[in-house]
């Protein structure tokens, strides 16, 4: 893990020993199997939006399993893959929420820069194999993330999509931070809640009631490819 603002705050996960057998379990696998995302873009959600700038957090399960899908961030693909269903509904929830046109692309890059932490549960999985990195001690690190979030002082807005993502809810101080629930937007559940649920401006509502910058949703309608390293 690349130091950035987020080292002192989980540091000290780093030494404990699910850490190391988790990290032994990771390097097995990718020895054997294709793994994603790429090594290097594991830890890209927390390199793309810096702790002190943290001000919404998206909870996400896993990663894509598919070949170059996956790039570090929840919910978002690289730019020339195909849109994921579940993205082309929080697609059209945007467009419905706060009018603005989906892109071509499925790459979050943009939120990330402003705040928006997009953090799966799990941060790795074994190609064409969902879950498969499931309880190896992923969600140890990940809860300690949302615990550090929780612990700003600020007020974050805290999204959380789908029954996986809503046990989570326990970890936050709904006294101080906002929580905005939803069924997940994946084509088995969108019509059940999540569209209509305007988690967009009920987001940017919350900040600017702190007195916190709202976030620009509208993505750029192009992308250039990502480099092969997270800077």
């Amino acid at each position: 893990m690349t130091t950035t603002d987020w080292n002192p705050v989980l540091r000290s996960e780093l030494d404990q020993p699910y850490w190391r057998d988790l990290q032994r379990f990771v390097f097995d696998e990718r020895s054997t199997h294709a793994v994603y995302p790429p090594h290097e873009e594991v830890f890209a959600a927390l390199h793309l939006t810096p702790y002190e700038d943290v001000k919404v957090l998206i909870l996400g399960q896993d990663p894509y399993h598919g070949p170059d899908q996956a790039h570090g961030l929840c919910f978002s693909v690289r730019p020339g893959v195909r849109i994921p269903p579940s993205l082309v509904n929080i697609y059209a929830e945007l467009q419905s929420d706060l009018g603005l046109s989906p892109p071509s692309h499925g790459c979050l890059e943009s939120w990330a820069r402003q705040g928006v932490l997009l953090l799966n549960a799990v941060l790795t999985v074994r190609a064409h194999a969902a879950a498969s990195h499931q309880g190896k001690g992923w969600e140890h690190f990940t809860d300690q993330v949302i615990r550090a979030v929780d612990a700003k002082i600020d007020r974050v807005v805290f999204i959380l999509w789908g029954s996986y993502a809503r046990k989570k809810k326990p970890l936050i101080d709904t006294s101080r931070h906002v929580v905005i629930e939803s069924p997940h937007p994946s084509p088995l559940s969108a019509s059940r809640g999540f569209f209509g649920s305007r988690p967009f401006s009920r987001a940017n509502a919350a900040l600017v009631e702190a007195g916190r910058e709202p976030v620009d949703w509208q993505l750029p309608a192009e992308v250039d490819p990502p480099d092969a390293t997270v800077p």
